[in-house]
């Protein structure tokens, strides 16, 4: 299965190496897509080692091809996951914003590609009346959420927010695959 991986700026982009190293495992084509607020947490050439793939993080990027490359993935995906999927990744994608490749290849999905959403952000933030909306309005479109869930966050409180288990994640895909 082809899957891209969308990585956007939270904490828990550093899991997205672990997340990734056992999608190859598995045997996927991993195809990874970062936010520029993604590579403050974890680096291109991480993911790009581990995947063997070029990642994608900026529209200047896409400069090897006549075909644009967010277009180009969003046309081979099988699934569009995001882990971690931050409050303002979710937010643009409910509002069809496309700031950056990661948006850009969210509006150019075909509607049968399988979306996963993995959010984690402070809980607060996952609590605000405006991410609710925003995750209801997702739903409505058809994408599909794993977590967040509860336990110790980064910011130093406990509660709903930590990206789910690489795991469940895992086991989400395999679900969403039969």
């Amino acid at each position: 299965m082809k899957i891209v991986l969308g990585i956007s700026g939270s904490i828990a982009a550093y899991k997205s190496a672990d997340l990734a190293s056992q999608l190859v495992k598995l045997g996927h084509e991993v195809h990874v897509v970062m936010t520029r607020a993604a590579t403050e947490f974890i680096t291109p050439l991480t993911l790009q080692t581990l995947t063997r793939q070029p990642v994608l993080v900026s529209l200047e990027d896409e400069k090897q091809s006549w075909k644009p490359g967010h277009i180009e993935l969003a046309d081979r995906a099988d699934l569009f996951l995001v882990a971690p999927a931050s409050a303002n990744t979710l937010g643009n994608f409910a509002n069809g914003l496309a700031p950056d490749p990661l948006t850009s290849i969210y509006l150019a999905l075909p509607r049968t590609t399988p979306v996963l959403l993995a959010p984690a952000m402070n809980g607060k933030m996952w609590l605000h009346p405006a991410t609710e909306r925003n995750v209801a309005r997702l739903l409505e479109d058809g994408c599909h959420f794993i977590g967040p869930a509860v336990g110790d966050l980064a910011c130093g409180y406990e509660g709903i927010g930590r990206l789910a288990a690489v795991e469940e994640i895992l086991a989400k895909i395999h679900t969403l695959r039969k």
